[in-house]
């Protein structure tokens, strides 16, 4: 597929006409506007039909978009990056072929908001001391290599590296559990996301009806407070659903 085509960024429900204004990926200003069948929208700009490169820059502005669209209607279904049709008919076509699909998943999430926290601690030099003093394998082992000056023995340094970690990744394990079981209380769904690096022991998404937001937001005030500030609660959204639906459209689906 080569030429000018329709990019898209995202499904709604509505039959009226809407531009959102010169805010397409690709910095030309194109507009951002809807292409309709019945009560069914995808939001597009023109763009070249080519292969879209996955680059920071790019994805941030078809984020910027989706979150542009989501001000404005109660249900928006994020179309996955580098989608595109070559023209207007391709796109009512194929809202006509999936519109069930389409508005079913509308109806499911509507009034419904996407929101992500991510959970480290602030200091591990203080969680390997607090291993350290608390974990009385650890502490007889360090004693022993302590007392008998064999820092060069590498089979007890080995074994006890490994104690080590395996209390670090029990006590992520406990505190992620802990964090998750207090939010998914006001969530509708959530979804468990891998973590960066042994600093992370939480990163999940939660799918949360609009109106329960502040006790969701609530909640993590507790939790900060409950952990004393020794836990950084990195929290964002709303979004779109990104994590709850994957709007995936191939290109023989746009084949009329």
């Amino acid at each position: 597929m080569s030429g000018e085509g329709k990019y898209i960024y995202g499904i709604v429900a509505s039959s009226q006409e809407r531009n959102f204004g010169p805010i397409g990926i690709g910095e030309r200003g194109d507009e951002v506007m809807t292409i309709s069948y019945e009560n069914l929208s995808m939001v597009v700009s023109n763009h070249p039909v080519a292969k879209f490169v996955l680059e920071p820059k790019a994805i941030l502005a078809h984020e910027k978009v989706v979150e542009k669209i989501m001000q404005e209607y109660h249900s928006v279904l994020p179309v996955k990056f580098g989608t595109a049709a070559r023209n207007a008919d391709e796109v009512r076509n194929l809202l006509d072929r999936r519109y069930r699909e389409f508005m079913d998943l509308l109806n499911y999430f509507e009034n419904k908001i996407e929101l992500n926290i991510k959970c480290e601690w602030k200091s591990m030099n203080d969680v390997f001391l607090k291993i350290g003093e608390e974990h009385q394998e650890i502490k007889m082992l360090k004693e022993k290599i302590q007392q008998n000056n064999c820092e060069s023995d590498i089979g007890k340094m080995v074994e006890l590296g490994k104690i080590v970690e395996q209390e670090l990744m029990r006590r992520n394990e406990d505190a992620g559990d802990a964090v998750l079981s207090a939010l998914k209380k006001t969530a509708v769904d959530y979804k468990v996301n891998n973590v960066s690096d042994e600093k992370m022991f939480l990163n999940a998404a939660f799918l949360v009806d609009s109106g329960r937001e502040k006790e969701f937001d609530n909640i993590v005030d507790d939790l900060n407070e409950e952990y004393g500030g020794t836990v950084n609660f990195i929290y964002a959204g709303p979004f779109p659903p990104y994590n709850f639906v994957d709007i995936t459209i191939y290109p023989e689906d746009w084949e009329v």
